[in-house]
């Protein structure tokens, strides 16, 4: 009883953050979002030049000038490009954005700054259907997944995902009112079957697969492949696509369901869609990166005290947010230890962590319990 009271105490929506009375901010988003996609590009250009095996800016800047000049490039500076780090970038792209946009409709959806992919139980659902494809995937459930091919993991994924986040929220939800708290609590025996569940995946697993799985649920784009590309991107560019199509009924949203429902949104069927995109974007996620947390909670958050609470630019803005600092972090994990490489997982666990005990002890937490 006191912990749902804690909880619920220290995550409530300030009455700042709702879209009301915000419209002088919309100048400071919109800079914000074109300097965010200027630190996107540099992040790519970063992503694209660090490495341990020399191949640095200047030969980045080469190969892509012969592309229009004709000139010669070495053929193992074009490989490492090409083949290693250009998907790798691509896919942290991909990743980043959907978790940061994915944090930003639940949030909206929720009306709660704790609202996450990772933190409400979304990734741990998608994290199962990806891992019960890898380790049976070849056995018993092979007359089914075989012939979905390199699709066969993320729409294991995304149906997992989906799954846990619509049990979860019927669980959460009374009289048309969904609980944070209550969603949080719930979560927490959603996770401990869900782990009893990997467990056992993980006990049947061989040793390559057990040796995939333990870095996978730490979080790397190390696997990434031009493959691995074409499976998870159509998945996570149709749930980006549906975000804009979101942000007007997560702005009405925020001032309650029932002002919601006067202003024209059909409230559950809009929950409904919101639901499959974030369950498709994090599925497609998880099932290529691993287990990435906090990059939903810390982005979105962030961008919302820094440039208001309109979906309209905020949704945009956290994608590109999402995307840099995913790409940030992953430059960090293969230099930090180089020439090993530390799971992204660590990395953004290290930044998020300690921001997401900041938004639990922050003043308007703290005026919560007042």
């Amino acid at each position: 009883m006191y912990l749902s009271s804690l909880v619920n105490r220290a995550t409530h929506w300030p009455v700042s953050m709702t879209p009301a009375g915000d419209g002088d901010r919309r100048p400071l988003a919109l800079r914000t979002i074109w300097f965010l996609a200027f630190g996107l590009l540099t992040a790519v250009i970063a992503g694209l030049s660090i490495g341990p095996s020399g191949t640095g800016f200047g030969t980045v800047l080469s190969y892509f000038t012969s592309m229009f000049t004709g000139a010669e490039i070495a053929a193992r500076e074009r490989i490492i490009i090409e083949s290693i780090r250009l998907p790798r970038v691509i896919m942290g792209v991909l990743v980043g954005a959907s978790l940061a946009v994915s944090g930003a409709i639940m949030q909206g959806l929720f009306r709660n700054p704790l609202a996450d992919p990772g933190i409400v139980g979304v990734s741990a659902g998608a994290g199962l259907g990806a891992i019960t494809v890898i380790v049976l995937g070849t056995g018993v459930l092979a007359p089914v997944i075989l012939p979905l091919g390199i699709f066969a993991v993320p729409l294991a994924a995304f149906f997992g995902a989906l799954f846990t986040t619509m049990l979860l929220y019927r669980l959460a939800t009374r009289g048309g009112q969904t609980s944070i708290s209550t969603l949080l609590l719930r979560r927490i025996a959603h996770a401990a079957i869900a782990g009893a569940a990997r467990g056992i995946l993980i006990y049947l697993a061989d040793d390559a697969q057990l040796r995939d799985l333990t870095f996978w649920g730490l979080g790397s784009l190390a696997g990434a492949t031009w493959q691995k590309c074409l499976a998870v991107a159509p998945i996570i560019v149709l749930a980006m696509a549906t975000a804009p199509f979101l942000a007007r009924g997560l702005n009405a949203l925020a001032l309650g369901e029932a002002a919601a429902h006067h202003a024209g949104i059909p409230v559950q069927i809009f929950k409904r869609i919101s639901i499959i995109a974030v369950a498709g974007a994090t599925g497609a996620a998880v099932a290529a990166s691993g287990g990435i947390g906090f990059v939903g909670v810390v982005v979105p958050h962030l961008l919302r005290l820094f440039m208001g609470p309109d979906n309209r630019t905020l949704l945009p803005a956290s994608a590109l947010l999402g995307a840099a600092l995913l790409l940030i972090c992953d430059a960090i994990s293969r230099t930090i230890v180089a020439p090993a490489e530390l799971p992204i997982g660590v990395v953004t666990a290290l930044i998020g962590a300690p921001f997401f005990l900041w938004i639990l002890m922050s003043r308007r937490g703290l005026a919560g319990m007042g």
